[in-house]
Protein backbone atom coordinates (compact mmCIF):
# COMPACT_ATOMS: atom_id res chain seq x y z
CA UNK A 1 0.00 0.00 0.00
CA UNK A 2 1.76 3.85 -0.88
CA UNK A 3 0.55 6.12 1.24
CA UNK A 4 -0.28 9.64 -0.52
CA UNK A 5 1.00 12.53 1.75
CA UNK A 6 4.55 14.59 2.15
CA UNK A 7 5.92 13.20 -0.99
CA UNK A 8 5.71 10.51 -3.74
CA UNK A 9 9.48 8.80 -4.77
CA UNK A 10 10.13 7.49 -8.02
CA UNK A 11 10.46 3.67 -6.40
CA UNK A 12 6.66 4.10 -4.84
CA UNK A 13 5.57 5.34 -8.48
CA UNK A 14 6.90 2.45 -10.91
CA UNK A 15 5.28 -0.10 -7.91
CA UNK A 16 1.94 1.42 -8.75
CA UNK A 17 2.41 1.66 -11.90
CA UNK A 18 3.95 -1.70 -13.14
CA UNK A 19 3.38 -3.25 -10.08
CA UNK A 20 -0.29 -2.36 -9.27
CA UNK A 21 0.71 -1.54 -5.47
CA UNK A 22 -2.81 -0.06 -4.19
CA UNK A 23 -2.92 3.78 -3.01
CA UNK A 24 -4.22 5.03 0.06
CA UNK A 25 -4.87 8.75 0.69
CA UNK A 26 -3.95 9.73 4.35
CA UNK A 27 -6.46 11.53 6.75
CA UNK A 28 -3.96 14.23 6.68
CA UNK A 29 -4.55 14.84 3.50
CA UNK A 30 -8.32 14.80 3.23
CA UNK A 31 -8.48 17.55 6.46
CA UNK A 32 -5.45 20.06 3.98
CA UNK A 33 -7.83 19.76 1.07
CA UNK A 34 -10.87 19.81 2.97
CA UNK A 35 -9.73 22.99 4.94
CA UNK A 36 -8.32 24.39 1.32
CA UNK A 37 -11.86 23.87 -0.05
CA UNK A 38 -13.53 25.71 3.33
CA UNK A 39 -11.40 28.54 3.29
CA UNK A 40 -11.60 29.05 -0.92
CA UNK A 41 -15.88 29.19 -0.33
CA UNK A 42 -15.24 31.73 2.25
CA UNK A 43 -12.35 33.79 0.83
CA UNK A 44 -14.35 33.97 -2.73
CA UNK A 45 -17.13 35.84 -1.78
CA UNK A 46 -17.22 39.78 -3.23
CA UNK A 47 -14.13 39.01 -4.61
CA UNK A 48 -13.04 38.43 -8.14
CA UNK A 49 -11.32 35.43 -8.86
CA UNK A 50 -9.64 34.01 -11.53
CA UNK A 51 -11.78 30.85 -13.24
CA UNK A 52 -14.22 31.00 -9.65
CA UNK A 53 -16.52 34.22 -10.74
CA UNK A 54 -14.61 34.98 -13.99
CA UNK A 55 -14.27 33.64 -17.75
CA UNK A 56 -11.32 31.93 -18.68
CA UNK A 57 -8.05 32.93 -20.67
CA UNK A 58 -8.75 36.09 -22.67
CA UNK A 59 -12.54 35.98 -21.32
CA UNK A 60 -11.31 36.41 -17.93
CA UNK A 61 -12.37 39.87 -18.52
CA UNK A 62 -15.76 38.86 -18.07
CA UNK A 63 -17.65 38.58 -14.58
CA UNK A 64 -19.62 35.13 -14.09
CA UNK A 65 -22.91 36.08 -12.19
CA UNK A 66 -23.30 34.10 -9.09
CA UNK A 67 -26.13 32.09 -9.91
CA UNK A 68 -24.02 30.75 -12.78
CA UNK A 69 -20.56 30.04 -11.48
CA UNK A 70 -21.42 26.41 -10.96
CA UNK A 71 -22.22 25.64 -14.25
CA UNK A 72 -19.16 27.70 -15.60
CA UNK A 73 -17.15 24.58 -14.17
CA UNK A 74 -19.21 21.94 -16.20
CA UNK A 75 -19.05 24.20 -19.37
CA UNK A 76 -15.14 24.80 -19.12
CA UNK A 77 -14.73 20.57 -18.98
CA UNK A 78 -17.25 19.67 -21.62
CA UNK A 79 -16.07 21.98 -24.48
CA UNK A 80 -12.17 21.77 -23.73
CA UNK A 81 -13.32 17.30 -24.15
CA UNK A 82 -11.65 18.09 -27.69
CA UNK A 83 -9.14 15.25 -27.67
CA UNK A 84 -8.48 13.51 -31.30
CA UNK A 85 -5.50 11.20 -32.34
CA UNK A 86 -4.53 7.78 -30.72
CA UNK A 87 -5.79 7.11 -27.22
CA UNK A 88 -2.75 7.48 -24.34
CA UNK A 89 -2.20 3.92 -23.11
CA UNK A 90 -4.14 2.51 -19.82
CA UNK A 91 -0.55 2.76 -18.57
CA UNK A 92 -0.35 6.63 -19.22
CA UNK A 93 -3.02 7.65 -18.21
CA UNK A 94 -2.75 6.17 -14.75
CA UNK A 95 0.75 7.81 -14.11
CA UNK A 96 -1.43 11.05 -15.07
CA UNK A 97 -4.21 10.55 -12.56
CA UNK A 98 -2.00 9.49 -9.76
CA UNK A 99 -0.06 12.72 -10.99
CA UNK A 100 -3.09 14.66 -10.61
CA UNK A 101 -3.98 13.22 -7.66
CA UNK A 102 -1.21 14.16 -5.65
CA UNK A 103 -0.93 17.52 -7.11
CA UNK A 104 -4.64 18.43 -6.02
CA UNK A 105 -3.69 16.06 -2.15
CA UNK A 106 -1.01 19.53 -1.48
CA UNK A 107 -4.89 21.74 -0.11
CA UNK A 108 -3.50 24.57 -3.05
CA UNK A 109 -6.33 24.08 -5.36
CA UNK A 110 -9.77 24.26 -3.21
CA UNK A 111 -11.39 21.38 -4.31
CA UNK A 112 -14.02 19.31 -2.53
CA UNK A 113 -12.61 16.25 -1.14
CA UNK A 114 -14.86 14.08 -3.45
CA UNK A 115 -12.42 14.48 -6.22
CA UNK A 116 -9.39 13.26 -4.27
CA UNK A 117 -11.25 10.01 -2.94
CA UNK A 118 -12.69 9.28 -6.71
CA UNK A 119 -8.87 9.51 -8.12
CA UNK A 120 -7.89 7.43 -6.04
CA UNK A 121 -11.04 4.74 -6.96
CA UNK A 122 -10.05 5.37 -10.29
CA UNK A 123 -6.21 4.53 -10.01
CA UNK A 124 -6.97 1.76 -7.83
CA UNK A 125 -9.77 -0.20 -9.63
CA UNK A 126 -7.91 0.55 -13.25
CA UNK A 127 -10.48 2.81 -14.69
CA UNK A 128 -9.26 4.50 -16.89
CA UNK A 129 -10.53 7.42 -18.89
CA UNK A 130 -10.52 7.84 -22.69
CA UNK A 131 -8.01 10.47 -23.44
CA UNK A 132 -6.58 11.43 -26.49
CA UNK A 133 -2.83 12.07 -27.65
CA UNK A 134 -3.67 15.33 -29.27
CA UNK A 135 -4.91 18.34 -27.41
CA UNK A 136 -2.57 19.88 -25.44
CA UNK A 137 -0.21 22.68 -25.98
CA UNK A 138 1.74 22.49 -22.44
CA UNK A 139 0.97 26.29 -21.24
CA UNK A 140 -2.34 26.42 -19.31
CA UNK A 141 -1.42 22.94 -18.82
CA UNK A 142 -2.72 19.84 -20.72
CA UNK A 143 -6.25 21.72 -20.93
CA UNK A 144 -7.80 19.38 -23.86
CA UNK A 145 -6.39 16.02 -21.94
CA UNK A 146 -7.06 16.91 -18.12
CA UNK A 147 -10.63 18.23 -19.49
CA UNK A 148 -10.99 14.25 -20.54
CA UNK A 149 -10.52 12.98 -17.43
CA UNK A 150 -12.86 15.66 -15.99
CA UNK A 151 -15.34 14.72 -18.03
CA UNK A 152 -15.45 11.17 -16.33
CA UNK A 153 -14.96 12.43 -12.82
CA UNK A 154 -18.40 14.67 -13.24
CA UNK A 155 -19.84 11.04 -15.07
CA UNK A 156 -19.38 11.74 -18.29
CA UNK A 157 -17.39 10.73 -21.20
CA UNK A 158 -16.42 7.20 -21.88
CA UNK A 159 -13.40 4.70 -19.93
CA UNK A 160 -11.80 1.96 -20.75
CA UNK A 161 -12.95 -0.86 -17.94
CA UNK A 162 -11.45 -5.04 -17.93
CA UNK A 163 -10.38 -4.20 -21.59
CA UNK A 164 -13.74 -2.65 -23.09
CA UNK A 165 -14.39 0.68 -24.12
CA UNK A 166 -17.37 1.86 -22.23
CA UNK A 167 -20.18 4.81 -21.21
CA UNK A 168 -18.83 6.40 -17.76
CA UNK A 169 -22.39 6.28 -16.39
CA UNK A 170 -22.45 2.40 -16.97
CA UNK A 171 -19.54 1.90 -15.20
CA UNK A 172 -20.23 3.97 -12.81
CA UNK A 173 -23.62 2.53 -11.96
CA UNK A 174 -22.53 -1.36 -12.07
CA UNK A 175 -19.54 -0.14 -9.30
CA UNK A 176 -21.99 2.11 -7.10
CA UNK A 177 -19.82 5.26 -7.89
CA UNK A 178 -20.98 8.79 -7.84
CA UNK A 179 -19.65 11.75 -9.83
CA UNK A 180 -17.48 14.44 -8.16
CA UNK A 181 -19.10 17.33 -6.61
CA UNK A 182 -18.68 20.35 -8.40
CA UNK A 183 -18.82 23.39 -6.10
CA UNK A 184 -16.24 26.07 -6.44
CA UNK A 185 -13.50 25.44 -8.89
CA UNK A 186 -13.62 21.85 -9.64
CA UNK A 187 -13.24 21.99 -12.94
CA UNK A 188 -10.75 24.09 -13.59
CA UNK A 189 -8.03 22.91 -10.86
CA UNK A 190 -8.91 19.28 -12.87
CA UNK A 191 -8.03 20.68 -15.97
CA UNK A 192 -4.93 23.01 -14.90
CA UNK A 193 -1.63 21.66 -14.96
CA UNK A 194 1.36 19.52 -16.29
CA UNK A 195 -0.17 16.71 -15.15
CA UNK A 196 -0.45 14.52 -18.57
CA UNK A 197 2.70 15.51 -19.58
CA UNK A 198 4.05 14.26 -16.41
CA UNK A 199 2.81 11.16 -16.30
CA UNK A 200 3.96 10.15 -19.67
CA UNK A 201 7.01 11.14 -19.14
CA UNK A 202 7.10 9.35 -16.01
CA UNK A 203 6.59 5.71 -18.20
CA UNK A 204 9.15 7.14 -20.18
CA UNK A 205 11.72 7.49 -17.56
CA UNK A 206 10.82 3.88 -16.10
CA UNK A 207 11.07 2.67 -19.84
CA UNK A 208 13.97 4.76 -20.87
CA UNK A 209 15.96 3.10 -17.12
CA UNK A 210 15.20 -0.04 -18.97
CA UNK A 211 16.38 1.17 -22.18
CA UNK A 212 19.65 1.98 -20.82
CA UNK A 213 19.90 -1.24 -18.48
CA UNK A 214 19.50 -3.16 -22.01
CA UNK A 215 21.89 -1.52 -23.86
CA UNK A 216 24.50 -2.03 -20.97
CA UNK A 217 23.99 -5.68 -21.24
CA UNK A 218 24.12 -5.46 -25.22
CA UNK A 219 27.52 -3.50 -25.34
CA UNK A 220 28.83 -6.00 -22.66
CA UNK A 221 28.13 -9.20 -24.48
CA UNK A 222 29.05 -7.49 -28.02
CA UNK A 223 32.44 -7.30 -26.22
CA UNK A 224 32.82 -10.90 -24.99
CA UNK A 225 31.74 -12.26 -28.76
CA UNK A 226 34.42 -9.77 -30.35
CA UNK A 227 36.78 -11.45 -27.26
CA UNK A 228 37.64 -7.71 -26.40
CA UNK A 229 40.42 -6.26 -23.98
CA UNK A 230 39.49 -5.31 -20.75
CA UNK A 231 41.11 -1.86 -20.46
CA UNK A 232 38.55 0.15 -22.19
CA UNK A 233 36.26 0.00 -19.12
CA UNK A 234 38.91 0.25 -16.47
CA UNK A 235 38.31 2.32 -13.19
CA UNK A 236 41.95 3.62 -14.05
CA UNK A 237 40.91 4.93 -17.81
CA UNK A 238 37.62 6.03 -17.18
CA UNK A 239 38.85 7.62 -13.65
CA UNK A 240 40.41 10.23 -15.51
CA UNK A 241 37.05 11.43 -16.98
CA UNK A 242 35.07 13.42 -14.05
CA UNK A 243 31.52 12.80 -15.44
CA UNK A 244 29.83 10.17 -13.44
CA UNK A 245 27.63 9.03 -15.82
CA UNK A 246 30.80 7.47 -17.68
CA UNK A 247 32.36 5.84 -14.62
CA UNK A 248 28.77 4.27 -13.50
CA UNK A 249 28.44 2.76 -16.92
CA UNK A 250 32.29 1.59 -17.14
CA UNK A 251 31.66 -0.12 -13.72
CA UNK A 252 28.54 -1.60 -14.74
CA UNK A 253 30.60 -2.94 -17.54
CA UNK A 254 33.31 -4.19 -15.06
CA UNK A 255 30.51 -6.06 -12.72
CA UNK A 256 28.55 -7.06 -15.88
CA UNK A 257 32.09 -9.11 -17.41
CA UNK A 258 33.75 -9.83 -14.05
CA UNK A 259 33.47 -13.95 -14.84
CA UNK A 260 33.65 -13.64 -18.22
CA UNK A 261 35.98 -16.02 -20.30
CA UNK A 262 36.39 -14.01 -23.52
CA UNK A 263 37.33 -10.83 -22.22
CA UNK A 264 41.31 -10.41 -22.51
CA UNK A 265 43.65 -8.50 -20.75
CA UNK A 266 45.77 -6.21 -23.00
CA UNK A 267 49.08 -6.48 -20.65
CA UNK A 268 48.65 -10.37 -21.35
CA UNK A 269 47.69 -10.40 -24.93
CA UNK A 270 50.17 -7.50 -26.42
CA UNK A 271 52.47 -6.09 -23.70
CA UNK A 272 54.12 -9.31 -23.32
CA UNK A 273 56.80 -9.17 -25.87
CA UNK A 274 55.73 -12.55 -27.19
CA UNK A 275 53.61 -10.98 -30.50
CA UNK A 276 56.16 -10.82 -33.26
CA UNK A 277 53.39 -10.48 -35.84
CA UNK A 278 53.68 -7.65 -38.29
CA UNK A 279 50.60 -7.14 -39.23
CA UNK A 280 48.69 -8.04 -36.21
CA UNK A 281 45.42 -10.18 -37.13
CA UNK A 282 43.54 -9.29 -33.84
CA UNK A 283 42.21 -5.98 -33.06
CA UNK A 284 44.90 -3.64 -31.02
CA UNK A 285 41.21 -1.53 -30.67
CA UNK A 286 38.43 -2.49 -31.22
CA UNK A 287 35.45 -0.63 -32.87
CA UNK A 288 33.90 2.57 -31.59
CA UNK A 289 30.60 1.17 -30.94
CA UNK A 290 32.28 -1.63 -28.74
CA UNK A 291 35.16 0.90 -27.02
CA UNK A 292 33.49 4.25 -26.27
CA UNK A 293 30.49 2.99 -24.70
CA UNK A 294 30.84 4.30 -21.23
CA UNK A 295 31.67 7.56 -23.17
CA UNK A 296 28.54 7.45 -25.32
CA UNK A 297 26.08 6.28 -22.51
CA UNK A 298 27.49 7.96 -19.73
CA UNK A 299 25.61 11.34 -20.88
CA UNK A 300 22.85 9.16 -22.17
CA UNK A 301 22.50 7.87 -18.18
CA UNK A 302 22.99 11.17 -16.72
CA UNK A 303 20.21 12.59 -18.85
CA UNK A 304 18.13 9.62 -18.25
CA UNK A 305 18.93 10.46 -13.91
CA UNK A 306 18.21 14.35 -14.91
CA UNK A 307 14.93 13.62 -16.38
CA UNK A 308 13.56 11.49 -13.08
CA UNK A 309 14.65 14.59 -10.75
CA UNK A 310 12.49 17.04 -12.88
CA UNK A 311 9.89 14.57 -12.87
CA UNK A 312 9.66 13.95 -9.75
CA UNK A 313 9.85 17.09 -8.95
CA UNK A 314 7.04 18.25 -10.82
CA UNK A 315 4.70 15.16 -9.38
CA UNK A 316 4.50 16.46 -5.86
CA UNK A 317 4.61 20.37 -7.18
CA UNK A 318 1.35 21.98 -7.03
CA UNK A 319 0.91 22.97 -11.31
CA UNK A 320 -2.34 24.49 -10.71
CA UNK A 321 -3.47 28.45 -11.34
CA UNK A 322 -4.27 30.16 -9.27
CA UNK A 323 -3.21 29.11 -6.04
CA UNK A 324 -4.88 28.70 -2.78
CA UNK A 325 -3.20 29.50 0.21
CA UNK A 326 -4.79 29.06 3.49
CA UNK A 327 -2.25 30.18 5.44
CA UNK A 328 -1.85 33.31 3.74
CA UNK A 329 -5.35 33.55 3.32
CA UNK A 330 -4.65 34.65 0.30
CA UNK A 331 -5.35 33.70 -3.53
CA UNK A 332 -2.18 33.97 -5.84
CA UNK A 333 -2.45 34.19 -9.50
CA UNK A 334 0.60 33.20 -11.88
CA UNK A 335 1.63 30.63 -14.00
CA UNK A 336 2.34 27.09 -12.52
CA UNK A 337 0.74 25.48 -15.20
CA UNK A 338 3.24 25.92 -17.65
CA UNK A 339 4.91 22.78 -18.97
CA UNK A 340 8.67 23.76 -19.80
CA UNK A 341 10.56 21.98 -17.51
CA UNK A 342 8.51 18.50 -18.18
CA UNK A 343 8.91 19.88 -22.58
CA UNK A 344 12.80 20.36 -22.01
CA UNK A 345 13.60 17.01 -20.46
CA UNK A 346 11.77 14.90 -22.83
CA UNK A 347 13.24 16.58 -25.90
CA UNK A 348 16.31 15.46 -23.78
CA UNK A 349 15.53 12.20 -23.17
CA UNK A 350 14.49 11.63 -26.87
CA UNK A 351 17.60 12.61 -27.83
CA UNK A 352 19.48 10.76 -24.76
CA UNK A 353 17.49 7.62 -26.12
CA UNK A 354 17.91 8.18 -29.93
CA UNK A 355 22.12 8.15 -29.36
CA UNK A 356 21.20 4.40 -27.47
CA UNK A 357 18.98 3.74 -30.45
CA UNK A 358 22.56 4.78 -33.03
CA UNK A 359 24.66 2.59 -30.72
CA UNK A 360 22.51 -0.45 -30.70
CA UNK A 361 22.00 -0.02 -34.65
CA UNK A 362 25.66 0.21 -34.76
CA UNK A 363 27.06 -2.86 -32.84
CA UNK A 364 24.45 -4.42 -34.85
CA UNK A 365 26.18 -3.39 -38.12
CA UNK A 366 29.02 -4.96 -37.11
CA UNK A 367 27.72 -8.45 -36.33
CA UNK A 368 25.96 -7.98 -39.86
CA UNK A 369 29.25 -7.37 -41.63
CA UNK A 370 31.14 -10.33 -41.47
CA UNK A 371 34.10 -8.12 -43.56
CA UNK A 372 34.48 -5.84 -40.48
CA UNK A 373 34.00 -8.66 -37.57
CA UNK A 374 36.19 -11.63 -39.63
CA UNK A 375 34.42 -14.39 -37.10
CA UNK A 376 31.04 -14.09 -38.07
CA UNK A 377 28.80 -14.74 -41.45
CA UNK A 378 27.00 -12.23 -43.09
CA UNK A 379 23.92 -11.60 -41.20
CA UNK A 380 25.00 -14.09 -38.17
CA UNK A 381 23.28 -16.63 -41.19
CA UNK A 382 23.24 -20.22 -39.43
CA UNK A 383 22.28 -21.58 -42.57
CA UNK A 384 23.64 -21.86 -46.32
CA UNK A 385 24.89 -19.00 -47.33
CA UNK A 386 23.21 -17.90 -50.21
CA UNK A 387 20.23 -20.07 -49.69
CA UNK A 388 19.53 -18.42 -46.54
CA UNK A 389 19.28 -14.77 -45.01
CA UNK A 390 19.38 -15.06 -41.57
CA UNK A 391 18.80 -11.76 -39.75
CA UNK A 392 19.05 -9.71 -43.07
CA UNK A 393 15.72 -8.60 -43.40
CA UNK A 394 15.49 -7.73 -39.58
CA UNK A 395 18.41 -5.00 -39.91
CA UNK A 396 16.57 -3.57 -42.75
CA UNK A 397 13.69 -3.02 -39.98
CA UNK A 398 16.54 -2.20 -37.17
CA UNK A 399 17.73 0.48 -40.04
CA UNK A 400 14.46 2.39 -40.90
CA UNK A 401 13.48 2.41 -37.08
CA UNK A 402 16.33 3.89 -36.07
CA UNK A 403 16.01 6.66 -38.77
CA UNK A 404 12.54 7.50 -37.96
CA UNK A 405 14.06 7.96 -34.10
CA UNK A 406 16.69 10.13 -35.72
CA UNK A 407 14.04 12.29 -37.09
CA UNK A 408 11.66 12.18 -34.46
CA UNK A 409 13.98 13.80 -32.17
CA UNK A 410 13.29 17.27 -33.81
CA UNK A 411 12.69 19.43 -30.61
CA UNK A 412 9.17 20.41 -29.62
CA UNK A 413 10.08 22.72 -26.75
CA UNK A 414 11.27 25.08 -29.23
CA UNK A 415 8.37 24.66 -31.37
CA UNK A 416 5.81 27.18 -29.77
CA UNK A 417 3.06 28.33 -31.56
CA UNK A 418 0.65 31.52 -30.08
CA UNK A 419 -2.74 30.36 -29.75
CA UNK A 420 -5.91 31.05 -27.22
CA UNK A 421 -6.49 34.81 -29.26
CA UNK A 422 -3.04 35.35 -28.19
CA UNK A 423 -3.21 34.94 -24.61
CA UNK A 424 -1.14 31.58 -24.73
CA UNK A 425 1.54 33.89 -26.29
CA UNK A 426 4.42 31.52 -25.33
CA UNK A 427 3.74 28.08 -25.14
CA UNK A 428 5.64 24.55 -24.07
CA UNK A 429 4.31 21.57 -26.31
CA UNK A 430 5.39 19.36 -23.27
CA UNK A 431 2.93 17.18 -23.93
CA UNK A 432 3.89 16.89 -27.67
CA UNK A 433 7.01 15.69 -26.19
CA UNK A 434 6.46 13.48 -23.80
CA UNK A 435 4.26 11.62 -26.21
CA UNK A 436 6.69 11.61 -29.19
CA UNK A 437 9.39 10.68 -26.77
CA UNK A 438 7.37 7.42 -26.13
CA UNK A 439 7.26 6.74 -29.65
CA UNK A 440 10.91 7.05 -29.48
CA UNK A 441 11.41 4.89 -26.15
CA UNK A 442 8.81 2.01 -28.60
CA UNK A 443 11.02 2.43 -31.23
CA UNK A 444 14.30 1.17 -29.19
CA UNK A 445 12.87 -1.24 -27.77
CA UNK A 446 12.38 -2.61 -31.59
CA UNK A 447 15.96 -1.93 -32.50
CA UNK A 448 17.30 -3.69 -29.22
CA UNK A 449 15.02 -6.79 -29.58
CA UNK A 450 16.43 -7.71 -33.44
CA UNK A 451 20.43 -6.75 -32.08
CA UNK A 452 19.45 -9.21 -28.71
CA UNK A 453 18.46 -12.00 -31.06
CA UNK A 454 21.26 -11.61 -33.39
CA UNK A 455 23.97 -11.37 -30.53
CA UNK A 456 22.19 -14.91 -29.22
CA UNK A 457 22.99 -16.39 -33.17
CA UNK A 458 26.62 -15.08 -32.40
CA UNK A 459 26.52 -16.64 -29.71
CA UNK A 460 25.62 -20.10 -31.00
CA UNK A 461 27.70 -19.97 -33.89
CA UNK A 462 30.90 -19.24 -32.22
CA UNK A 463 29.88 -22.06 -29.60
CA UNK A 464 30.60 -19.14 -26.55
CA UNK A 465 27.42 -20.55 -24.49
CA UNK A 466 29.89 -22.02 -21.73
CA UNK A 467 32.10 -19.15 -21.70
CA UNK A 468 30.41 -16.00 -21.40
CA UNK A 469 29.77 -13.67 -18.03
CA UNK A 470 26.92 -15.02 -15.96
CA UNK A 471 24.86 -11.82 -16.55
CA UNK A 472 25.09 -12.77 -19.84
CA UNK A 473 24.32 -16.50 -20.11
CA UNK A 474 21.10 -15.71 -18.14
CA UNK A 475 19.16 -13.65 -20.57
CA UNK A 476 20.66 -16.02 -23.42
CA UNK A 477 18.53 -18.27 -21.69
CA UNK A 478 15.65 -16.39 -21.49
CA UNK A 479 15.76 -15.58 -25.00
CA UNK A 480 15.88 -18.60 -26.61
CA UNK A 481 13.49 -20.03 -24.75
CA UNK A 482 11.74 -17.43 -26.61
CA UNK A 483 13.23 -17.78 -30.15
CA UNK A 484 15.54 -21.24 -30.64
CA UNK A 485 18.87 -20.98 -32.53
CA UNK A 486 17.76 -21.16 -36.07
CA UNK A 487 19.30 -21.85 -39.47
CA UNK A 488 16.58 -22.17 -41.64
CA UNK A 489 13.99 -18.99 -43.07
CA UNK A 490 10.91 -18.41 -41.20
CA UNK A 491 9.02 -15.28 -40.53
CA UNK A 492 11.37 -13.44 -37.80
CA UNK A 493 8.43 -11.04 -36.57
CA UNK A 494 6.42 -12.87 -34.00
CA UNK A 495 10.17 -13.30 -32.20
CA UNK A 496 10.95 -9.75 -32.67
CA UNK A 497 7.42 -8.60 -30.62
CA UNK A 498 8.31 -11.47 -28.39
CA UNK A 499 11.67 -10.17 -27.26
CA UNK A 500 10.25 -6.51 -27.43
CA UNK A 501 7.45 -7.48 -24.87
CA UNK A 502 10.64 -9.51 -22.53
CA UNK A 503 13.13 -6.18 -22.80
CA UNK A 504 10.16 -3.89 -21.69
CA UNK A 505 8.57 -6.16 -18.69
Amino acid sequence: MISVDKKLTLSQVYEVLFNDEPLRVQNEVIDVVEKSHSFLKEFAANKIIYGVNTGFGPMAQYRIKDEDTHQLQYNLIRSHAAGTGDLLSPLQVKAAMLTRLTNISKGKSGVHRSVIDLLQVFVNQDITPVIFAHGGVGASGDLVQLAHLALVLIGEGEVLYKGERRLTSTVFEELGLKPIEVVVREGLSLINGTSVMTGIGLVNFFYARKLYDWSIWLACTMNEVVKAHDDHYSATLNGVKLHQGQQAVASAMREHLADSKLIKKREEDLYSGNNQEEIFKDKVQEYYSLRCVPQILGPVLETITQAGQILEDELNSVSDNPIIAVDDRNVYHGGNFHGDYIALEMDKLKLAVTRLTMLSERQLNYLMNSKINEILPPFVNMGKLGFNFGMQGAQFTATSTTAENQTLSTSMYIHSIPNNNDNQDIVSMGTNAAVIAHKVIVNAFEVLAIQMISVCQAIDLLNYQNFVSSKTKQVYQDVRTIIPAFSEDKPLYPAIQQVKEYLMK
